[in-house]
């Protein structure tokens, strides 16, 4: 069983900064592509940016130049620094990890954070 908890969330006023974290544990025996995506009121899920195992990043047009994907794998970790804030970031932002999980036959599988909330106004 793997378990994803989210933090750093709140409220920013526009032009301001917050990084998000996600950290996994659990029986966790790889880590593959870990991202970000987000759902704002009314909207569909929409990625924000993802990172593979080997570090390349991509990342949504309305964020690139503003956010910054991380990873560290010692501490089963993805970070979503996120500067420039506009209130269209206003959302409830979701990490999503890609692994697999420990075993005699190790299995891939992917999972969701519980969600965090971002308000970005004055």
């Amino acid at each position: 069983q793997v378990q994803l908890v989210e933090s750093g969330g709140g409220l920013v006023q526009p032009g301001g900064s917050l990084r998000l974290s996600c950290v996994a544990s659990g029986s966790i025996f790889r880590l593959n592509d870990m991202g970000w995506y987000r759902q704002a009121p009314g909207k569909q899920r929409e990625l924000v940016a993802t990172i593979t195992s080997e570090s390349y990043t991509n990342y949504a047009d309305s964020v690139k130049g503003r956010f910054t994907i991380s990873r560290d794998n010692a501490k089963n970790t993805v970070y979503l620094q996120m500067n420039s804030l506009k209130p269209e970031d206003t959302a409830v932002y979701y990490c999503k990890v890609d692994l697999y999980i420990m075993g005699w036959s190790p299995t891939r599988k992917a999972y969701w954070g519980q969600g965090t909330q971002v308000t970005v106004s004055s």
